[in-house]
């Protein structure tokens, strides 16, 4: 395969070079570039020689650099290539609970091992054939992998893919190759929790030293599920049971490992109703981009802001301010916002539950939440001077929701300003007293 350049970079190594936008590269020292890893591969030594055709001729340059340094050259796709869609039809795929009308990129279904690497994607392996996996382990590219059961027919079944579980000994394979594993394991009520749910940890414990962590997170179930596997919502006591399982897998992995290794979600703590557990039980938060541990982080993080920026006597001027969060971190959001209340500070804070109608109400987390859920359940409080929402809940580099509705659209509708913040404790916290990042 060959690459077109379609731009170069002003006064990087390319540039010095002559290569000019419109030169197709061939190959870098002698290999045949076919995406994004390979090129960020082969180009990391200090010295590299490129193939390119311009035109009818071939060029070969050769060009010193600093080591990992990035040659300069930027083409079509960020993966030089396209990107690769899943090819199961997982029971509990969100995206086949997805409402029409919708933007297209929500329907896409990514299951690319390439942005594993590049962007911490999480993928099922069954894109994957045996000429990857040699190159994910001779390029030493540590991924994410969804591996939801360890049972090869079961797999099959849950993934709606003939192939699922013979894909398995790729793991094998990666592991014994020196590749580490994120792995997680969404959790379905009457098909891998209980006894599979041990079945896949005792197996994926034989994977040790490699497997870094493991997150188990229940299935989420949207309204719109007409005509698909049908599956249920884990109830206190399925939560609870399967949570009881974590831990005790937790305290062998400790013993043995020095380490935890798995670790149920927020949400599955919460329907268990079990306690969230402290910042140490977390250890190096590995799976924080899972759900797992964020309303630890958050709450702690506000904890220690609010020692700061809240002792006794400190005033600030005075205001009202409004939170709203989906349902599962209500109670956690509404008592930091009480805290800030009794510390008498001249800042008042209020904080509404906002029910997920658009997807239905057993959608419970904040980044899910639209723009017209917002509106329809704000529309006649009193919100005060700003209303706080979760950055989570508008597209990345964007300030759109989840329906196409803008910030500016929330905020003419119920005549507000709106205040993004991350899941960062101090952030909220600055955001309420109306001060200043820092």
């Amino acid at each position: 395969m060959s690459v077109r350049v379609t731009d170069v970079v002003k006064g990087s190594p390319a540039d010095k070079a002559h290569i000019k936008k419109g030169d197709i590269l061939e190959k870098i020292n002698g290999n045949v570039i076919s995406d994004v890893l390979d090129y960020m591969y082969y180009s990391a030594e200090s010295t590299v020689r490129l193939t390119l055709r311009r035109d009818d001729s071939f060029l070969l340059i050769k060009i010193r650099k600093s080591e990992y340094d990035d040659l300069g050259m930027e083409f079509r796709s960020f993966l030089m290539d396209e990107k690769q869609s899943c090819c199961n039809k997982c029971v509990f795929c969100f995206i086949d609970q997805m409402p029409p009308n919708m933007r297209d990129t929500l329907y896409f279904k990514d299951d690319d091992a390439r942005l594993s690497f590049l962007q911490g994607n999480y993928v099922t392996l069954t894109n994957l054939k045996q000429k990857d996996i040699d190159r994910i382990i001779k390029m030493r590219l540590n991924i994410n992998v969804s591996v939801h059961t360890t049972n090869p027919e079961l797999r099959c079944k849950m993934m709606n893919n003939r192939f699922a579980g013979e894909k398995l000994s790729y793991l094998w394979q990666l592991a014994e190759g020196g590749i580490m594993l994120n792995c997680q394991i969404v959790l379905c009520p009457g098909l891998n929790d209980n006894e599979e749910l041990e079945r896949t940890l005792n197996d994926l414990s034989e994977l040790m030293p490699n497997i870094s962590s493991i997150a188990v997170v229940p299935v989420g179930l949207t309204k719109f599920r007409e005509g698909l596997y049908p599956l249920t919502l884990f109830d206190k006591e399925g939560a609870a049971k399967n949570v009881e399982i974590i831990e005790k897998y937790q305290q062998k992995f400790l013993e043995k490992y020095g380490t935890r290794l798995v670790f149920p979600s927020d949400e599955l703590y919460i329907l268990s109703g079990k306690p969230i557990p402290d910042n140490e039980y977390y250890e190096d938060y590995s799976q924080y981009e899972n759900g797992v541990g964020m309303l630890r982080s958050l709450e702690d993080e506000f904890s220690d802001a609010f020692d700061e920026l809240c002792r006794e006597g400190k005033k600030y001027p005075q205001r009202r301010v409004t939170m709203a969060t989906g349902a599962l971190a209500y109670d956690f959001i509404k008592e930091m916002g009480e805290r800030v209340n009794n510390a008498d500070t001249g800042v008042r804070c209020d904080t509404y539950k906002i029910i997920n109608y658009f997807f239905g109400e057993t959608i419970t987390v904040t980044g899910l939440l639209t723009a017209q859920d917002i509106i329809a359940q704000l529309k006649d409080k009193e919100l005060g001077d700003v209303l706080i929402l979760s950055s989570a809940m508008i597209k990345k580099d964007s300030d759109l929701f989840l329906d196409d509705m803008t910030i500016s659209d929330v905020e003419k509708a119920l005549d507000i300003k709106i205040v993004l913040t991350d899941n960062d404790g101090r952030m909220l916290l600055e955001s309420i007293l109306g001060i200043s990042a820092g």
